[in-house]
């Protein structure tokens, strides 16, 4: 075997193997890859049950309804649609009523959807103190940076839940 032919080879070679450790890599990560998903969308698709997704929204006013053991039942919605979820376990500190929430976990057959995750989106106009001074010492401060109306503070909310 020439030198060509036997550099020709060990490339050969090693792209195989870079390939299969491609291939391996990608198949592994395709059972964990989650997709996030609105109500609207849930309802559209037509999710088959025991499917795992991400299901986000607002949480309905009023929905929020605490059981024995941890257990918690409320809707969220999109503003098209609403879809009931169950989660047992402690809540996040910032899930309440008319926030925005993701929850991961799969949609029974009864159409509730079982979250075994649930995740509250924070207000996105905190600002730490030192750039709040820096702002107003500078002139940019603004009244409202510390308070929005409620209805943009949700939709703010809801956008900020899927990044």
């Amino acid at each position: 075997m020439t030198r060509k032919q036997r550099r020709m080879t060990i490339i050969g070679g090693s792209l195989a193997v870079l390939a299969l450790a491609a291939a391996l890599v990608l198949n592994a990560l395709r059972d964990s890859i989650v997709f996030f998903s609105t109500p609207s969308m849930v309802a559209e698709k037509h999710v088959a049950p025991g499917k795992r997704f991400r299901l986000g929204g607002l949480v309905q006013p009023g929905s929020l309804q605490r059981g024995d053991n941890l257990a918690v039942t409320f809707e969220v919605a999109d503003g098209n649609a609403k879809l009931p979820v169950a989660y047992k376990g402690i809540l996040p500190d910032l899930f309440r009523e008319g926030q925005g929430v993701v929850a991961e976990g799969v949609l029974d057959s009864s159409g509730v959807f079982k979250a075994d995750t649930v995740l509250a989106k924070h207000d996105e106009t905190y600002m730490p103190k030192d750039v709040a001074d820096a702002l107003k010492k500078q002139g940019h401060w603004k009244d409202d940076y510390g308070a929005k109306p409620a209805a943009a503070t949700a939709q703010g909310n809801l956008q900020g839940a899927v990044r």
